[in-house]
């Protein structure tokens, strides 16, 4: 596909947020096919790496990418934060008017760039890259999938089931969430505090030439829980209906157990039983004391004000981009 399919009156500006992580291999690579793209589409444009404290040479080779790109700048971040707290970082430091979010391991193609800038020029706030195919193994799949649907009741939107790290969207929806300072962040919901005006296009999925994939099946089931519990009433409305099942189960055992006395003389005999019905009651107790816990737990560590992200240095772009 050619960059040169998409024609604008007049051309919009875009900062570019690359959340990096062990990825040194492809990281100039990458900044080369951007930087082909965004000069044919863009009046102007810098790409922003956030290296979130890679244990490769990422930093080094993002330094040299500023030395050759005038156009691009780097974050270093003190320690490891997760893929959204870097995000977060790179869009609070965006000046452009449209922030385009795209993964450093080159499975997303810039080339598909034009396609995602065209359907937010139709009207939309944001669009997401949504691939064709997705190029992970099955149980890395099946994860993913219940990942979104997780994301889906968090956001309250039916395009949570097509998001995907390849996204673009206008800035100034950043305001909606300037003072957030929770340590656990979803770019995704935060998004929709500011619109509910999302869609999605298709875009092709590489295969991963380079490295191995950081979010592993326990990475994204934690990170399911996280969103679940931090940006969701969910867990609390299934404990009370828990509960409420409960107690609906328990009238009946207790109609069961007088209405047999009264017609038969006698009650329900046997350990076995008690026991069961006690164990059913304590386990949903238990059950619902630790979704609240989970939430009280939230509140702890909000109450703690820890930071969602600390810079350790940062290297700002140099120039302009001049068509």
């Amino acid at each position: 596909m050619s960059v040169n399919s998409s024609i604008f009156k007049l051309k919009p500006s875009i900062s570019v947020v690359v959340p990096v992580y062990n990825s040194c291999d492809s990281l100039m690579e990458l900044n080369f096919r951007l930087c082909k793209v965004l000069k044919e589409i863009c009046s102007d444009y810098e790409i922003i790496f956030i290296n979130d404290a890679s244990q490769d040479d990422s930093w080094s080779v993002i330094e040299q990418v500023i030395r050759e790109n005038k156009l691009a700048s780097g974050i270093n971040l003190m320690r490891n934060y997760g893929q959204h707290n870097a995000l977060l970082c790179g869009i609070r430091a965006a000046c452009h008017e449209m922030v385009l979010t795209i993964d450093d391991d080159l499975q997303h193609p810039p080339e598909h760039i034009p396609l995602l800038l065209d359907k937010l020029l139709e009207g939309y706030d944001v669009v997401y890259g949504v691939p064709t195919e997705e190029r992970h193994d099955i149980w890395r799949n099946v994860a993913s999938q219940l990942t979104k649907i997780v994301l889906q009741n968090a956001m309250g939107a039916d395009v949570a089931r097509n998001i995907s790290a390849f996204r673009i969207f206008r800035t100034q929806l950043r305001d909606a969430f300037q003072n957030y300072k929770n340590t656990y962040v979803s770019i995704d919901v935060l998004l929709t505090w500011a619109t509910t005006n999302f869609t999605a296009v298709r875009v092709r999925h590489e295969n991963r030439a380079l490295g191995v994939s950081n979010y592993t099946i326990p990475k994204l089931i934690i990170h399911a829980l996280n969103l679940v519990t931090g940006f969701s009433a969910l867990p609390l409305q299934l404990a009370s209906l828990i509960g409420f099942a409960c107690t609906i189960f328990g009238l009946i055992i207790l109609t069961w157990v007088v209405g047999r006395y009264f017609f038969h003389g006698s009650i329900v005999p046997g350990f076995p039983f008690l026991a069961s019905i006690i164990a059913i009651f304590s386990g949903a107790q238990l059950f619902s004391l630790g979704i609240i816990g989970e939430y009280l737990a939230r509140i702890h560590f909000r109450s703690m004000e820890r930071p969602t992200y600390t810079i350790r240095s940062s290297i700002q772009k140099q120039g302009s981009n001049e068509n």
